[in-house]
């Protein structure tokens, strides 16, 4: 998550990498906190072994999680369910009660840090049987109506709430600019401005004007570049300057982060042959150092 991830180098990165997911995890307590959410975070970091750690690092899918009893084991801070991740019957009680239980088993850990539990509910709460679908974000965005998308996600944010879970892996801000590119339909165009406003109507939707127990969490994705890549290959290469990428892939991100999106996802594909994962200059210098005040410097 960009905004506490002040990572100065690899070897601080788990510390921070584990503030932020712990941070997050707060803001969604049940529990009354006497001091802020950052606050809280500090003081459980200072008490926790690396394996707690490194446990608050891992989000499992909910597939490979046999054993509920397995999220207190690990101290796992995070669980998904990706696309067919889903309970037999797939009906909004049975998610509730299943993912009910894993928010129970964190519980149970010596710090009793809560779960957060995430989703891809990119057109609606489509995973769940009997959820209102909406048009993927290319139909939205035919719309050029912020205020529409807005009310889209603020529905689908009461319906993942309705089934327990508090993390949407959406919106997709990628700036799609070649339709042979197998995900473009996840983009809401090829203007970066439009890119960005509806960006932006989308995170207040899942969020509301602050981040609170009603809240559904966004995550803008994928950092960045995915909608350029040579030829449109998935998971492919942008291949263009500085300059270029500044002006067209990263505008949506600077807007998503002043309209108070408080997780981001790394993209998967490259830029000039060096994978997005491993670039320190991106992802440590401009998104978390650069842009954590919610200021974007270039």
């Amino acid at each position: 998550m960009q905004r506490f991830s002040h990572a100065s180098s690899t070897r601080r990165t788990p510390f921070f990498a584990a503030s932020a997911a712990l941070f997050a995890a707060l803001r969604f307590s049940t529990v009354a906190l006497q001091a802020s959410p950052a606050s809280n975070a500090d003081a459980l970091l200072a008490k926790m072994t690396l394996d707690e750690k490194i446990g608050q690092m891992v989000q499992v899918d909910m597939a490979a999680l046999k054993d509920h009893a397995d999220v207190q084991k690990y101290f796992l801070g995070s669980v998904l369910s990706g696309g067919g991740s889903d309970p037999a019957d797939n009906l909004p009680a049975t998610w509730l009660q299943a993912v009910t239980e894993f928010r129970a088993q964190a519980l149970q850990t010596r710090l009793k840090i809560p779960l957060l539990y995430g989703i891809d509910a990119v057109h609606g709460h489509n995973n769940i049987l009997g959820a209102t679908i909406f048009p993927h974000h290319v139909g939205l965005g035919a719309t050029h109506n912020p205020k529409l998308v807005e009310q889209a996600e603020r529905i689908t944010a009461e319906e993942i709430s309705g089934t327990g879970i508090q993390w949407a892996f959406a919106p997709c801000i990628a700036v799609s600019r070649d339709i042979r590119w197998g995900r473009s339909y996840e983009s809401f165009g090829a203007s970066p401005d439009l890119v960005s406003e509806l960006g932006a109507a989308a995170i207040r939707g899942f969020q509301g004007s602050s981040l609170n127990k009603k809240s559904v969490l966004a995550c803008a994705k994928h950092f960045a570049g995915d909608g350029g890549t040579e030829n449109g290959k998935d998971q492919g290469n942008v291949v263009c300057d500085e300059t270029t990428f500044r002006k067209i892939y990263l505008p949506p991100y600077t807007a998503a982060i002043k309209a108070g999106a408080e997780s981001i996802m790394v993209s998967y594909s490259s830029w000039n042959g060096q994978k997005m994962h491993g670039n320190k200059h991106l992802l440590t210098d401009v998104l978390k150092m650069k842009w954590a005040s919610r200021v974007p410097r270039f």
